[in-house]
């Protein structure tokens, strides 16, 4: 389990620094969005049958990545639409 975190941590801190521009996520959104992506990773990855969905493995750690860029900008146009809303 402690595994887990930690690479969903290192998921999430990947995902941020490929996705351009300034993110105004915090370390416990990114360690989320990082775990959210490791799983949608390993279901992936399991699918295709390269692997478990708990067990890292290449396709399913790219794949993960990917999947948290793409969470982390679903994420951050949520924060920006509440922004201008209240304003």
């Amino acid at each position: 389990m402690i595994g887990f975190i930690v690479a969903g941590l290192i998921i999430g801190a990947l995902a941020r620094l490929i996705k351009p521009g300034k993110q105004n996520l915090g370390i416990i959104a990114t360690l989320l969005l990082g775990l959210v992506g490791s799983v949608i990773g390993g279901v992936i990855a399991n699918l295709l049958g390269t692997g478990d969905i708990w067990e890292l493995n290449v396709l399913g750690f790219v794949v993960a990545v990917i999947a948290s860029v793409l969470l982390i900008g679903v994420a951050e146009a949520i924060a920006s639409r509440g922004h201008r809303t209240a304003h």
